[in-house]
């Protein structure tokens, strides 16, 4: 009885090692190797360049665009799609072929250990999961626990410079923000991420302005410069951070906060000498 649970649970083990995965968003791909899965990964979509396996495996299209025949070519056995940016009709047209679709979501930083050890139980890698979150978590404590009680800061996180986004409260992004210390102007808007006019943008007169320095970089900072008297120019408070660590919801996420909290921790010190 002994030896049939023991062959029992070595198949299972094996079929889900057998398993083809496509992922839908390129901090998904990230996340499948990150748990552990990254020898299953058989298709990506666009921009997904993270870690060095992942580019040279087919394209199946971009976030928001799919060439399902390019999926199905690939003969998945999984699909991970990105549960919030994935197109509702895109989930429903795979499931009509027949393919399982697994929806990962991440909202908040502490989603990353939740997405990595619900990948680990699906792909078969539960102890590679677990290490990787167990030190991701680890992590974030640490970075939370060092930056309780800093002076807060207003702080505006743009995205292009025309026109001008910014991301809400619900982004992993801005609760970076809060973890350093920081306070997103525009936490209260009512979508994910939105567009807004340059007027609104100036009055906000936040302490800092932080961008991705993969964000049209230049041309943001050149619109700050325009506008001397704005506070975060006149305190020179204006920062290019790693876009790809810190808005790609993955454990390298933690780079990027670490990066994000240093910038913030320099503005801090050019308040304090004003």
């Amino acid at each position: 009885m002994r030896v049939a649970v023991l062959l029992w649970l070595m198949l299972i083990a094996g079929a889900a090692r057998a398993e083809r995965v496509v992922t839908l968003a390129p901090h998904l791909a990230e996340l499948v190797c990150a748990a552990g899965a990254c020898d299953q990964l058989v298709g990506r979509v666009d921009y997904s360049d993270y870690p060095a396996r992942v580019p040279t495996l087919p394209s199946v299209g971009n976030a928001f665009s799919l060439n399902v025949e390019a999926v199905l070519a690939l003969r998945p056995d999984l699909i991970v799609s990105w549960d919030g940016g994935t197109p509702a009709a895109t989930v429903g047209q795979l499931q009509r072929f027949g393919l399982k679709v697994l929806p990962i979501r991440v909202n908040a930083l502490d989603d990353i250990e939740t997405a990595l050890l619900q990948l680990g139980r699906r792909l078969g890698t539960e102890a590679a999961a677990r290490r990787e979150a167990q030190q991701y978590r680890e992590q974030i404590a640490a970075l939370r626990q060092r930056y309780a009680g800093v002076r807060r800061l207003r702080v505006f996180y743009q995205i292009e410079a025309e026109p001008i986004f910014t991301i809400n409260r619900d982004s992993p992004i801005s609760q970076a923000l809060a973890l350093c210390g920081g306070d997103n102007v525009f936490a209260d808007l009512p979508r994910l991420a939105g567009a807004l006019g340059r007027e609104a943008v100036l009055a906000s007169d936040p302490d800092v302005v932080i961008w991705g320095a993969q964000d049209a970089s230049a041309a943001i900072e050149a619109f700050w410069r325009r506008w001397p008297q704005a506070r975060a120019t006149r305190l020179d408070n204006l920062y290019a951070v790693d876009a790809d660590t810190l808005a790609r919801s993955t454990p390298r996420l933690v780079q990027g906060v670490t990066q994000l909290c240093a910038a913030l921790d320099q503005a801090r010190a050019r308040i304090k000498a004003d």
